[in-house]
């Protein structure tokens, strides 16, 4: 479907307000959490406000990417707009945890659809070619947010009250909803209008099991659970194959996974995920005790890396689109990534600040040049009725990479630390205060132990990005269209033979 160009920007300008919506969402409550824990007397569950929103957000992907392939994307994304500005509203008059914790599951489930169905509607209404630049517009929401989220949320939280931090999502939700409703056109569903419920309710039950197995294993109390979890999800797994096989129209059509450029793409997603998010979650930690910084000096790290991310992802979607060549920017862009935490794991301890920001700027850019690009990418790869599809899948295996990588990186710092610390210090009470509470000599070698325990895990994180090198060079050597696909066909109800 062809749209004016001043439809078109309209359009983007609604699909950036809700995808810097759900992304800022999650951002903006971290730091308000331990106020709103407190508030409601459940300090001891308070990662579940947190995890209730990420574990639906990835779950439903492929649900979502599949139902926006059966009845339309439009419909989709205006039911999910909703229902987030619903949730955030009942968030915000939370009485008790489970009630803000159910009501933050839906804030991730129309999260999700809001940035699953933003990228499926880009790619509905552009040529492959137009496409890297707007989805590096709209990929422009995750960095952004990253930056702003945490000063938002600590200016609500010290001049107002919590439930601002989620009411705060409507005014705003609302004007890109009536953007949305004007901007959007309707976008006719597939051709395949059977959807596979069977196989979206095993797939969804496999993959929770599997974030839960892999999130609860580096605790010794959870651990019986995780290991019932990892079983549950093999079994899924298994059944996911049999129910698939005699599906009409299975959740995730085995034609995408045949398909090389598409493939690529997938691994190139796994190495945003377990590469980058899991060093982001953790590197603050890292300079606050190898350093010996305030927790707010040791978030001009991450911040220099999400920037460095997004002048990269801007420029490379504007380069692409004006050329149409793809391949170069995955290929250079792990190279750097991979060099810039080599470079990380040889830094010497006690170096000024400034190289570490340098480097993990260096690892930034390297990442967006291809982390909004592959979707523009898979989805000129992939066939109208498999957008949606093909779309989800890209990000949930991108989701999973994070959750991965994050609980690896976790349980190895957690492991190392402990078993390094001087006498006298307990790694599970020790804090960034706590530390800088203690002698001078102390503090140093506390710092030295944070820093050759993180170097191996630097390195770790450079050979995935490595690995990123050998995939990125096995895309095709091609050239992005810029024709417009042909319209779908009219939806048929496909029998069985």
């Amino acid at each position: 479907m062809t749209l004016s160009p001043t439809r078109v920007r309209v359009l983007v300008a609604a699909l950036l307000a809700v995808s810097f919506l759900g992304a800022l969402d999650h951002t903006v409550v971290s730091t308000s959490l331990a106020t709103i824990a407190g508030d409601l007397g459940a300090l001891e569950h308070m990662s579940w406000i947190m995890v209730g929103y990420t574990l639906a957000a990835t779950v439903m992907l492929p649900v979502l990417g599949k139902l926006g392939d059966v009845v339309g994307p439009r419909r989709v994304f205006v039911v999910s707009l909703v229902m987030f500005l619903v949730a955030s509203l009942a968030c915000g008059f939370a009485p008790d945890l489970g009630w803000l914790i159910a009501a933050r599951v839906l804030q991730g489930l129309g999260s999700a659809g809001l940035q699953l169905m933003s990228q499926t509607i880009v790619a509905r209404v552009t040529t492959p070619r137009q496409r890297p630049r707007y989805m590096a517009v709209i990929g422009a929401a995750f960095p952004v947010a990253i930056v702003v989220g945490p000063v938002v949320g600590g200016l609500i939280t010290d001049y107002s009250s919590w439930p601002w931090v989620f009411w705060i999502n409507i005014p705003v939700g609302l004007v890109a909803l009536v953007l949305a409703l004007t901007a959007i056109p309707r976008l006719p569903g597939g051709a395949h209008p059977r959807f596979d419920v069977p196989g979206s309710l095993v797939f969804t039950g496999s993959l929770l099991a599997l974030i839960l197995a892999v999130t609860w294993m580096g605790d010794e109390t959870l651990r019986p659970a995780a290991i019932v979890c990892a079983v549950a999800a093999a079994l899924g797994i298994l059944a996911l194959v049999v129910i698939e096989r005699r599906a009409l129209a299975p959740i995730l059509p085995p034609r995408i996974l045949r398909n090389r450029t598409i493939l690529v793409c997938l691994g190139l997603s796994l190495v945003v995920g377990a590469g980058l998010f899991s060093v982001v979650a953790y590197i603050p930690t890292y300079v606050q005790m190898a350093y010996r910084t305030s927790a707010t000096v040791s978030g001009l790290v991450p911040v220099a890396t999400v920037l460095g991310m997004l002048v990269s992802s801007l420029l490379t979607g504007w380069l692409v689109s004006r050329s149409g060549r793809y391949r170069l920017y995955p290929v250079t862009g792990t190279a750097l990534a991979a060099a810039g935490l080599f470079t990380m794991a040889l830094l010497p301890a006690g170096v000024p600040l400034w190289a570490p920001m340098a480097v993990m700027a260096a690892v930034g850019i390297g990442t967006g040049a291809f982390t909004n690009l592959i979707f523009a990418v898979v989805q000129s790869a992939a066939s109208r009725d498999d957008l949606g599809a093909v779309t989800a899948t890209t990000n949930l295996v991108r989701q999973v990479g994070a959750a991965v990588g994050t609980a690896v990186v976790g349980g190895v710092v957690g492991f190392s630390v402990a078993a390094a610390l001087p006498s006298g210090l307990d790694a599970a009470t020790l804090t960034p205060a706590a530390v800088r509470s203690t002698p001078e000599a102390l503090q140093a070698q506390v710092g030295l132990v944070y820093h050759d325990v993180f170097a191996p895990v630097f390195l770790g994180l450079a050979l995935v990005y490595a690995c990123g090198v050998v995939i990125a060079l096995l895309l095709p050597a091609e050239r992005l269209s810029d024709e417009m696909p042909a319209p779908l066909p009219e939806p048929v109800d496909r029998q069985p033979a």
